[in-house]
């Protein structure tokens, strides 16, 4: 069939039209597309704000002693400059000798209010979590690669749930649930937001991912236990094998015995078996937290039933944490050495291993991660006295991909 050559000049017109427009939007593969998803991802890892309580060794003006307040105001700020800030010119590294620019999300793993024991002194919950928000969630003013305000992922961290469920020591109040409320509102956005009167922490869990820029970001309440486990299960099966995929937790790998649900009577929480029971594991090596020496009960059959969660998800490349309060890299191996994961470890601005004594040492994490390569490099960055410290680089490539 012909058409008249008027008729196949408009068809022409329209079908050139079209073709625009649809690379405009990026529907053909076209540059702008491929320039948005292989544009790179940092963000800032931090945790242990620990507030309620004081540190020494930290200059301020007129005080012997600084509180949390005034410690975690000063990481904040020095935070928010971080995008003019040029990263060193390491070897390899994702970005080396570029400002820093944009940061696409801040990440705290949990201890946001410190348990709130009599023995201490130290304040409620509610009060820690009002301190938080004027600092972190609202003091906050970085922009991601889009000139929005950068978002702030939390998970809970032991403190915070022990307020919540009580403890084997005296609290006061005995429980407050505040941060555990607030961050479950914040986190998951329930239809019903929960108070700390009506949170629960047995039903109410913190489990959430994030896709940035090609990767997938597991954020998980206090450790990969059973039922984070599961929960993981159902949100990687939505994900392809060949995505690289990071977890964000509380607890290190090896995780604490005395995390663990008690194994002994009734398994509650009490000052003679003075398990937690912040995990949903019954803890399953022993019927103590400590050994025959005094030391922490190594957590073996827990761990292997981790390390046998990753080897089934061998996309997941890294592993970030909290808790013991050591800033590191490291390769966790497992208990039979028969795994290899990247980890990376954060101090606490408030009880650091090492910086608790040697304020120069008060670190967060700036990570870069070039899509494209698949590179990560983990830098850290000594935020008290503005300085870079050491770097880690990281395939995101799975293993056999």
């Amino acid at each position: 069939m012909k058409f008249p050559n008027t008729w196949k000049q408009s068809a022409r017109v329209l079908v050139l039209a079209t073709l625009a427009i649809w690379s405009s939007i990026g529907l053909m593969g076209c540059s702008t597309l491929s320039q948005s998803t292989l544009t790179p991802t940092q963000f800032v890892f931090t945790s242990d704000p620990h507030y309620g309580i004081k540190r020494d060794n930290f200059p301020t003006i007129g005080a012997p002693k600084a509180d949390a307040h005034t410690v975690n105001a000063a990481m904040v700020e020095v935070m928010n400059a971080l995008s003019t800030v040029k990263f060193p010119a390491d070897d390899h590294g994702v970005n080396a000798s570029q400002p820093v620019g944009a940061i696409d999300f801040v990440v705290n793993t949990g201890d946001i209010a410190n348990r709130m024991e009599t023995s201490t002194n130290v304040q409620s919950a509610a009060d820690s979590w009002a301190q938080f928000e004027t600092d972190y969630i609202n003091g906050l003013t970085l922009k991601d690669k889009n000139n929005n305000k950068t978002p702030l992922y939390i998970v809970p961290g032991n403190h915070d749930v022990t307020n919540a469920i009580g403890f084997y020591k005296t609290m006061n109040p005995p429980k407050d649930a505040t941060s555990m409320a607030q961050i479950f509102n914040r986190m998951m956005q329930p239809a019903g937001l929960r108070t700390k009167e009506t949170y629960n922490y047995y039903t109410d869990k913190v489990f959430y991912s994030k896709d940035v820029g090609g990767v997938h970001f597991l954020f998980i309440s206090m450790w990969p236990d059973s039922a984070a486990r599961a929960w993981m299960e159902t949100d990687l099966a939505k994900v392809a094998a060949t995505t690289p995929v990071m977890i964000f937790t509380h607890d290190e790998p090896t995780s604490e015995s005395k995390h663990f649900t008690n194994p002994n009577g009734i398994k509650d929480i009490n000052s003679k078996d003075k398990f937690e029971n912040q995990l949903a594991d019954t803890f399953a090596d022993g019927t103590t937290i400590t050994d025959a020496s005094g030391k922490p009960f190594p957590t073996v059959i827990e761990q292997r039933a981790l390390v046998t969660f990753l080897k089934a998800y061998k996309n997941i490349v890294a592993y970030f944490h909290g808790n013991d309060h050591i800033n590191g890299a490291f390769t966790y191996t497992g208990p039979d050495n028969d795994i290899s994961l990247s980890v990376f470890s954060i101090d606490s601005p408030m009880k650091g291993t090492v910086s608790s004594d040697d304020p120069s040492k008060l670190t967060i994490k700036v990570v870069s991660i070039d899509p494209e390569a698949k590179n990560m490099t983990v830098r850290d960055y000594l935020w008290n006295t503005k300085m870079w410290g050491a770097s880690t680089n990281v395939s995101l490539i799975p293993p056999g991909k």
